[in-house]
């Protein structure tokens, strides 16, 4: 290979370290207001039929982690349903199209998954609408840093973060697994935050430690069924959650106390739920898989 071929193969530099520039933006965020715009794989993931003929459900499959999962996915062959609230709606009808343009089924549910009854509709409409359903991804999720840690999270912040984690991922696995048949797979999505939690995150990082938890005892629950549990456990991913719900001079330094120097994007992600949602991983179920940066999840 050539130097610069090297080069781009060297994770220390493989993307821009910090100073990242997220843009003025509120919860939940919006990619195309992002001076620096992730990189969710739209011109480098190749897919290899790993997934063909699969029907799956991403939760918030807009942007950031779903979208490159959703991107990923449909290159491998399988059709996709995003769910995301309604103010994502931008975001989400471009995930739409690139999921189109690899040739497979999109359909859109836009809710708020915190609602029981959304959660079953989700389902419901990846049963009609695609005929079936093989794969669930529990990613959506709420996080509002807090400087003053436990001081400042309100009840209804605290109420928000534990019924958009935690009880969405409850109600979506009770209302799939009826419908999933063996072969079928459940990806959670963790974090660093359950294993190295941050005081400014206290309740998400509670969430991200119950998802852990939940992810092994649902593992074993449907292992007699032929259904595989598993979770990805992201670092500092680079999204439009982060400068939505960061202070500024965090976001400018995002990433930076990683052994690789910087955060990753969410195209690095997506092959860990390739993975997990593949016949690779067939004799895996109840595992985390840290993609951190070199954080460990220990």
């Amino acid at each position: 290979m050539t130097q610069d071929q090297y080069a781009r193969q060297d994770p220390r530099s493989q993307y821009p370290a910090p100073e990242l520039k997220g843009g003025d933006q509120s919860h939940p965020g919006d990619t195309r207001r992002m001076p620096d715009r992730p990189d969710h794989g739209e011109d480098t993931y190749r897919g290899s039929g790993r997934l063909t003929g699969r029907r799956a459900v991403i939760t918030g499959g807009d942007s950031g982690i779903g979208r490159a999962v959703a991107i990923a996915f449909a290159r491998e062959g399988a059709d996709v349903l995003i769910s995301y609230l309604p103010e994502e709606e931008t975001d989400a009808q471009d995930t739409v199209q690139l999921i189109e343009k690899a040739g497979r089924r999109a359909v859109a549910v836009p809710g708020d998954i915190r609602d029981e009854s959304h959660c079953q509709a989700i389902v419901d409409r990846a049963v009609s609408d695609l005929g079936g359903l093989d794969i669930l991804v529990n990613n959506a999720a709420f996080q509002m840093a807090q400087p003053g840690g436990i001081s400042d999270i309100t009840t209804e912040q605290f109420d928000r973060v534990m019924k958009t984690n935690l009880y969405a991922m409850f109600w979506l696995c009770r209302a799939a697994v009826p419908h999933m048949p063996p072969g079928a797979a459940i990806i959670n999505t963790a974090s660093i935050q359950a294993y190295q939690s941050s005081s400014a995150l206290l309740d998400y990082a509670t969430t991200k430690g119950g998802i852990v938890a939940f992810t092994k005892a649902l593992a074993e629950d449907l292992a007699e069924q032929g259904i595989r549990v598993n979770a990805v456990a992201p670092g500092p991913i680079w999204t439009p959650l982060i400068p939505a719900t960061m202070p500024e001079e965090k976001v400018k330094s995002f990433g930076a106390d990683t052994p690789l120097g910087r955060a990753g994007q969410p195209a690095e992600l997506a092959p860990a739920y390739v993975y997990f949602a593949s016949q690779e991983s067939s004799y895996t179920t109840g595992e985390v898989l840290g993609v951190t940066g070199g954080k460990p999840v220990s």
